[in-house]
């Protein structure tokens, strides 16, 4: 039997989101990046009016809005916030700024990670993000953890940036991948690490296919 929850974790820009797409699509499974819902929160507060540094306010916040799921064309869950589809609005850049800032807040975290868990209820998810096999669904059945080096991931994110019209130097990727990092990494409240039974599987010398082959296998024969 097929594991009905695959958690994919790792660093930003390690390749989760293409990875996880792909795998989902090839097993018939949802497939859900849990930074979207972050990103589509962060779009609420900016509409709101409330400062990001306001605590108090961005949990209430968080627990009174109102989150739904919907498959895209591309088969990934598109996040709705208050009836709206807010999918298209979360690419930009004052997003990006503000987005590692609202997460860290504890409350915005529980009320997130309750919606996640709600999805998962579903089965057959495969869910990405940076603490679904620590924090969010440590019971997922297959926990992987990609990684890569940070000049690597800077690479891959400064060509992403370049095909959507950013002119962004590598430099200044690289600067930003190692300042996300460092809070990720350092956050008191669900810090980036592999979950002790995850497999970490190093993508540097991967392609896309070789990674997602690797998890299917895995996925298959668990």
């Amino acid at each position: 039997m097929k594991p009905q929850l695959i958690a994919i974790d790792g660093p930003v820009a390690v390749g989760k989101s293409s990875v996880g797409l792909r795998l989902a699509n090839g097993l018939g499974y949802i497939f859900f990046d849990t930074g979207m819902i972050y990103r589509a929160f962060t779009w609420k507060v900016l509409n709101s009016g409330i400062s990001p540094e306001d605590e108090q306010k961005l949990c209430h916040l968080a627990t009174t809005t109102e989150f739904n799921f919907t498959p895209s064309k591309e088969g990934a869950l598109s996040v709705i916030v208050d009836g709206q589809d807010v999918s298209s609005k979360l690419l930009c850049s004052e997003i990006e700024e503000l987005v590692a800032l609202i997460a860290k807040v504890a409350g915005v975290r529980q009320a997130m990670v309750s919606q996640q868990r709600k999805l998962a209820e579903r089965g057959r998810v495969v869910m990405a993000g940076r603490d679904i096999g620590t924090v969010v669904l440590p019971w997922a059945e297959l926990k992987i953890f990609l990684t890569a080096s940070t000049e690597e991931r800077a690479r891959r994110r400064y060509k992403e940036l370049l095909k959507r019209g950013d002119n962004s130097s590598l430099e200044i990727v690289l600067a930003d991948l190692k300042k996300r990092d460092e809070m990720d990494i350092n956050r008191i409240i669900s810090p980036l690490k592999p979950a002790e039974d995850a497999i970490i599987i190093n993508t540097k010398n991967l392609s896309l296919e070789q990674v997602v082959d690797k998890i299917y296998t895995l996925a298959v024969n668990l």
